[in-house]
């Protein structure tokens, strides 16, 4: 199989695991149904794949090649062990994704766009795709910019691809895990209750818990917190001006970005 396959396969393979995993251990009521959300947050999804797809070598694969043939980036100085390159290679992309998350939510013009991902009154696996389109676009640019400073090998990309979106659709899920087995987890990864404190209303919550992967990153930079004030049952998930229904429509999801808004 092609590496589209790979993905496509992986990825539709853990969306469903997790979406089962939700049903039969969710970890919170929902407040809309699934057919009000799982639309527009697979429609954002696809009109980011279709985008992504027409920017053709701005893409991350693409980058990985190209800095791998030219023999570019920090990892192509030295001569290194393959498994060593790709564990480096693999560590080095998680925190610039990290960074590019804090940065998301500092930066008012970012954050202008990566708040319709936190308009999300229920948080499940399909949250993990609710990202507007120009956040996607600009984000490739953002990896490609990486992959270029870096030189990862094309299999440390392709791996840490396919690493984002399962880790994004785990620690999205609304499921329950066990007191003792999130705490183990957490130690290392991102678990869901932990991410979750990052979708709270309360904007000290919001801006705790930006990791995707690795938990290490909040910790060491001071950004973890570790279970939300008013418990994950109690929490209210969202942004506190935008507890209606309109998040679940697409054009309203779109159009967020360009409206005129208090924050």
């Amino acid at each position: 199989m092609n590496e589209t396959t790979w993905r496509i396969s992986i990825f539709m393979g853990l969306l469903m695991l997790f979406c089962a995993l939700e049903a039969f251990f969710p970890r919170r009521a929902r407040i809309a149904k699934r057919r009000q959300r799982w639309p527009t947050n697979m429609i954002m999804m696809i009109i980011s794949t279709v985008l992504i797809r027409m920017l053709g070598p701005i893409a991350a694969m693409s980058m990985a090649l190209w800095v791998s043939t030219q023999h570019i980036g920090l990892l192509n100085l030295v001569e290194l062990p393959a498994g060593l390159e790709i564990v480096l290679g693999f560590i080095a992309l998680d925190f610039m994704i990290y960074l590019q998350h804090v940065l998301s939510h500092k930066i008012p013009l970012f954050w202008r766009f990566h708040k319709v991902h936190h308009t999300d009154r229920d948080l499940d696996a399909s949250s993990a795709l609710r990202f507007h389109p120009v956040e996607i676009v600009a984000s490739m640019v953002y990896k490609c910019g990486v992959i270029l400073l870096i030189g990862p090998a094309v299999l440390t990309v392709l791996i840490f691809e396919m690493v984002l979106n399962g880790a994004a659709m785990f620690n999205h899920a609304n499921m329950r895990l066990p007191l003792a087995l999130d705490k183990a987890l957490r130690a290392i990864i991102v678990t869901p209750d932990m991410h979750r404190v990052h979708h709270s209303v309360i904007e000290r919550e919001t801006n705790s818990n930006y990791g995707f992967n690795f938990s290490i990153w909040d910790r060491l930079f001071r950004t973890y917190r570790a279970q939300p004030e008013a418990g994950h049952e109690g929490m209210t998930l969202g942004l506190e001006e935008h507890q209606t229904d309109a998040p679940n429509t697409l054009l309203w999801s779109l159009m967020l970005p360009f409206a005129k808004t208090k924050k």
